[in-house]
């Protein structure tokens, strides 16, 4: 696939055609997620960073445990539409809603002094290394020392595509290279991910943090 494809006609087609709950990647509950969060013991007004969140469960369940300084991207402006709603109970002044691109940013070089930077199932997808090395240079870019990284990715048993698109498959090891010596593991697990569908998908989830 090359740098031309059109990942946000993509993921707003994705939206489009089919109702949240039924998505491939749709979590009821982002309870591995959120086991890590609290490992990280992060005060409510830490700045947590939610690449590529789509319209992510985990948003709502973190407004619901007090956090306040939250941000969501994606490259799907319906995708964060539909987050939006989902949020109506909740004041929307607690959370940033960024539509931009990963692999080329724009808005997103704006961020600093993120607290905590959560990635499920969103790195996967970029299969060239000029992708990889845009997204982990950002990631450097915005992320606090003693900042930490949730990154959970395919494993290498996992399934080779998503929705369509090839994806590179990972584990601690390939994310610690592409994170660099000035991180550390912390917690690193696979976990076996049910579809709505029913159908498994293998996912290996680390815990990073960057030095002081």
């Amino acid at each position: 696939m090359g740098t031309d494809y059109n990942f946000e006609k993509h993921w707003n087609n994705a939206y489009l055609k089919t109702p949240i709950n039924s998505l491939g990647w749709y979590e009821k509950e982002a309870t591995q997620s959120l086991n890590l969060i609290e490992l990280c013991n992060l005060p409510k007004e830490a700045s947590v960073f939610n690449p590529g969140a789509g319209a992510s469960s985990l948003i709502e369940e973190l407004l619901n445990r007090g956090y306040t300084n939250l941000t969501v991207n994606d490259i799907s402006s319906i995708a964060l539409s539909e987050l939006r709603n989902s949020l109506s109970k909740h004041k929307h002044s607690e959370v940033k809603f960024v539509v931009d691109d990963l692999t080329n940013p724009t808005e997103l070089l704006k961020l600093k002094n993120i607290d905590l930077w959560h990635d499920r199932a969103v790195l996967h997808f970029f299969t060239l290394k000029e992708q990889q090395n845009t997204y982990f240079n950002l990631l450097k870019k915005v992320l606090k020392p003693n900042g930490f990284v949730i990154l959970a990715q395919f494993n290498l048993e996992g399934a080779k595509k998503c929705s369509g698109l090839d994806v590179v498959n990972y584990n601690e090891e390939m994310l610690q290279e592409k994170l660099g010596n000035e991180f550390i593991l912390l917690e690193s697990f696979n976990h076996t991910y049910f579809q709505p569908s029913g159908n498994t998908r293998e996912f290996v989830y680390t815990l990073f943090q960057r030095k002081a």
